[in-house]
């Protein structure tokens, strides 16, 4: 493989270290018994061992081969959510939707043998491509942008029109009551993980749970579709060609989905404390506003929507948002994980919050 940098790997934290050893004879006795030759393919000697620094959640490292780069995949330490960093569950999932869906990275192999590395863990090939992040970091123009963008949304689309059936994923589906469930079981996981220097966001919960709609469809979701999530083709890079973290995929509402997305989506004249927690380029000239992607998208699927019913889904996508960024917080807070990135999360607390109350405000 090329020894040029992948964008976002850096030198692995210390706390966040593993046998490369164990994990490099690991890989060969899967290969060794998966492949149709039995031979190994990737070159002679151990891999580099580099980490991603762009999560938050599960620890993403690169594996450099000579002859190609994998990527693995493991939990934090420390507290982690009933049902959280199941890796075995993501590893199927993807595998599954492999043959319906050509966005999905190619599975290498999947290890619930804990004492390789002091986890669970997956492997799965690089899709070489360009990642975006705060920033865009490659030039385009306010045409491009708006292409890139809408490709995204067209993307999320065809996520959504995939028969769970048909990639045997359709077990993922508890029935209806899904917002229900998500409502009860995101407000579980605020209780759990607060912090003193949070809001109690009691108002929010109660609102949405005075304001839950039916089920509006059962389809595959991915629960964290954002625009870091996506490999872009280096030849085009308007065109996604590749959809990771699949760590909360489950088949569910799409405008459930569609709101997690939302919660992402920093725009260019947000106020400036929400633009200091902007995690992806949507703030750039071309990009859709939140009611544009939210219309677009809702032409697409054939979806009716006042802005009062959005309401619902906006809102509970940034509670989602927030509680997620607690949980990590969490961890920090109780020296669980000493990565300075975490620091300040219980602020987003705040600011989410405080948007969360407008939106609501705004549709009384």
């Amino acid at each position: 493989m090329s020894a040029e940098q992948v964008a976002g790997a850096q030198v692995v934290r210390d706390e966040d270290a593993f046998d490369v050893a164990a994990v490099d004879r690991w890989l060969r006795a899967q290969v060794s018994t998966s492949s149709t030759t039995g031979e190994w393919q990737w070159g002679d000697g151990m891999p580099e061992v580099q980490q991603f620094s762009g999560g938050a959640s599960n620890l993403t490292y690169l594996l450099r081969y000579p002859e190609q780069d994998l990527i693995l995949r493991r939990p934090p330490s420390g507290t982690k959510a009933k049902g959280a960093h199941d890796m075995g569950r993501e590893f199927r999932i993807q595998a599954a939707l492999a043959p319906v869906f050509q966005y999905v990275a190619p599975m290498v192999a999947y290890c619930d043998d804990e004492s390789v590395v002091g986890s669970e863990f997956y492997v799965m090939e690089r899709v070489a491509g360009h990642i975006p992040r705060k920033d865009l970091g490659i030039e385009l123009t306010t045409e491009q942008v708006r292409q890139l963008c809408t490709n995204v949304l067209d993307l999320l689309v065809d996520l959504h029109s995939v028969d769970p059936a048909a990639a045997g994923l359709d077990q993922l589906s508890k029935g209806e009551g899904y917002v229900a469930r998500q409502v009860g079981g995101w407000t579980a996981r605020f209780e759990k993980s607060k912090t003193w220097n949070v809001p109690s966001w009691k108002k929010v919960i109660s609102w949405l749970d005075a304001n839950q709609p039916a089920d509006k469809g059962s389809v595959l979701i991915h629960n964290d579709f954002r625009l870091d999530n996506l490999v872009f083709d280096e030849a085009d890079p308007t065109r996604p060609i590749a959809l990771l973290d699949w760590e909360l995929a489950t088949v569910g509402d799409p405008l459930m989905d569609l709101g997690s997305t939302i919660s992402y989506w920093i725009e260019a004249g947000d106020p400036r404390l929400l633009q200091k927690f902007r995690m992806q380029p949507t703030n750039l000239p071309g990009m859709l506003t939140r009611r544009e992607a939210v219309a677009y998208y809702c032409d697409r699927m054939g979806f009716e929507l006042t802005d009062r019913r959005w309401a619902f889904y906006e809102v509970m996508g940034l509670f989602r948002l927030a509680v997620i960024l607690q949980q990590i917080y969490y961890r920090y807070h109780h020296k669980q994980t000493t990565n300075p990135r975490f620091k300040n999360f219980w602020i987003a607390s705040h600011v989410l919050h405080r948007r969360a109350r407008q939106i609501m405000r705004e549709v009384r």
